[in-house]
């Protein structure tokens, strides 16, 4: 069975050092994703735009600035306020964005607890799959030799052919 752990969370978008504006968004985790973090942005639109990147990025980046390219998170102080800030980058432009650090700090806090950090492989099935995957079938012994045998003949040929 798969948990989820969701969030509905006002962020700001800024759009300049005296400007930003409320955007609802909602925060999710999903323990069968268990390396990503989700985020829905609803700009009032008929559809929310979505993003999705690595939980370890946002929880470094609750501490310290993290990331390059398309999403960079780092924390930072608004107004005496604990924020969180994201950096987006996408073929359709930037944004902006700042979240209360307190809020995604107990988020997070939530998703570690359902999968702890270096655990998230096992939420996968990674390694059963594997095994089952390799485990030898019995009665196919003969084509398990096949498979294994050379398949091309050598490109050193005997004979001068």
């Amino acid at each position: 069975m798969h948990s989820v752990v969701e969030r509905e969370l006002e962020l700001k978008l800024v759009l300049s050092p005296e400007r930003a504006i409320p955007v609802p968004a909602r925060l999710t985790y999903r323990s069968d994703d268990p390396y990503a973090v989700h985020i829905a942005f609803h700009i009032g639109s008929e559809h929310p735009v979505n993003w999705t990147f690595a939980r370890e990025l946002l929880v470094e980046g609750v501490f310290r600035p993290c990331g390059h390219g398309d999403v960079r998170v780092w924390p930072t102080k608004v107004e005496g306020r604990s924020v969180v800030l994201m950096a987006l980058s996408s073929p359709d432009g930037d944004a902006l964005l700042e979240a209360p650090a307190a809020a995604v700090s107990a988020w997070l806090e939530r998703t570690l607890r359902v999968v702890p950090p270096g655990s998230e492989s096992e939420q996968l099935g990674i390694d059963d799959g594997l095994a089952e995957l390799l485990a030898p079938t019995p009665g196919r012994g003969h084509a398990d030799e096949l498979w294994l045998s050379d398949p091309w003949p050598s490109d050193e040929s005997k004979d001068g052919e």
